[in-house]
């Protein structure tokens, strides 16, 4: 059972009342704002339910040297490979393009090869789609402003 569905019971009438235009734009405003939302959490390396990314493996010390990594998934968060759509029938934020195949493994801790003769490592789980309770409440507003109107 969805975590929205009483709240979908409850609204399922107002929002068949909609145009099909007037449901397509809240869509598309409410998958903007989902895909800022993720955004946000992504760059603040937390998890849906708030707890931390587990850390990078250290890497020895004796490693590349003048190498400066940056912080895990800063070029999958931006909108080239993050995606939000919206349609009369929903809102959708998703990776697009060859990423997939990397937010999956992450996503559900699957094991993958970082080089293409590597040897397979497991990657822990780092949940990058997810609802938070702020997301809940975004939507909520969201839907009702609009309602409002």
């Amino acid at each position: 059972m969805s975590d929205f569905k009483p709240f979908d019971d409850k609204l399922a009438g107002l929002i068949a009342a909609l145009s099909p235009a007037g449901r397509r734009r809240l869509a598309v405003d409410m998958a903007k704002k989902l895909r800022q939302s993720q955004q946000r959490r992504i760059k603040s390396q937390q998890n849906p339910d708030g707890t931390p990314y587990e850390q990078r493996k250290k890497q020895p010390a004796r490693a590349k040297t003048g190498r400066v990594k940056r912080e895990m998934f800063a070029k999958l968060r931006t909108s080239r490979f993050m995606k939000a759509k919206g349609s009369d029938d929903g809102a959708v934020v998703e990776f697009t393009g060859r990423v997939q195949r990397i937010v999956k493994v992450h996503q559900y801790g699957l094991k993958d090869r970082p080089a293409r003769n590597g040897v397979a490592v497991e990657y822990p789980v780092r949940e990058l789609l997810g609802f938070t309770e702020d997301d809940r409440r975004l939507v909520e507003s969201l839907l009702t402003d609009h309602l409002a109107q």
